[in-house]
């Protein structure tokens, strides 16, 4: 985990190992700050005390290892997240102003997914921070791995299931989509078919149309030239050199 501009924390790069990790130190030497960058890879609130006297923004950046198939996995790419050769890289950013932004694989997400991935990825033990208990997925696991093989293999199956049951939901979604649009361009089409027939063109009439829109085109042009032609030949009264058409 890297963090960029976060209270006392210039820049610092923290490697936590799997299993348990314990953050310790004198006071002030940043361990709230450690566990704060950590809250907020996982959805944690955003707050824009959190940014550095003089920063533009705070960035909090993770690579986690996670095992092929995981939840959290399945839950990222669903999302449109990709996976970076095993492992999923998250991020997250805290203006000055308190705006925040947060990416998953290279991807930007809403600030709630990432807390929904949580569960799956970190445990937080702290004052009042494992409440990881009080959650019904959480109690559903533990009751899962208590009753072991029994509760197991009925359910992988019902997740196999259940996962098969998402993909062909997701193809029939979009099948009932197409399905509409060429019901819509069908429509579209027989509409065009209709207007054509009402007007009972001939062979041949798009010619003749062409050729009497260009003439129609030099209308105007025709009849100003046949007015002065016209007053030519009319000739003037007061002109004594315009030409008498009675003499002609």
């Amino acid at each position: 985990m890297r963090i960029r501009s976060l209270g006392v924390i210039d820049d610092a790069v923290v490697e936590l190992s799997p299993g348990f990790t314990a953050v310790t130190g004198e006071t002030g030497a940043g361990k709230t700050m450690v566990v704060t960058s950590l809250g907020l890879l996982l959805g944690g609130r955003a707050d824009a005390a959190l940014v550095r006297i003089g920063a533009r923004n705070a960035v909090v950046e993770g690579r986690i290892a996670v095992p092929e198939g995981s939840p959290a996995v399945v839950r990222a790419e669903e999302a449109g997240a990709e996976l970076d050769e095993g492992a999923l890289l998250v991020s997250r950013t805290v203006s000055a102003e308190g705006r925040s932004r947060a990416h998953l694989g290279g991807r930007g997400v809403p600030v709630g997914l990432l807390a929904e991935l949580a569960d799956d990825l970190v445990a937080v033990h702290g004052q009042s921070d494992q409440q990881g208990l009080l959650k019904l997925s959480r109690q559903r696991q533990a009751l899962d791995r208590y009753a072991g093989y029994a509760v197991a293999v009925p359910l992988g199956k019902y997740a196999e299931a259940y996962k098969r049951l998402r993909a062909v939901t997701v193809e029939l979604e979009e099948i009932t989509t197409r399905a509409r649009e060429r019901a819509q361009e069908a429509d579209l089409l027989r509409f065009g078919l209709e207007e054509i027939a009402a007007v009972e063109p001939r062979a041949g009439e798009d010619t003749e149309l062409a050729e009497e829109a260009e003439r129609l085109g030099h209308a105007e042009a025709l009849a100003s030239a046949a007015a002065v032609a016209h007053a030519a030949l009319a000739g003037n009264p007061e002109d004594p050199e315009g030409v008498d058409a009675g003499t002609l």
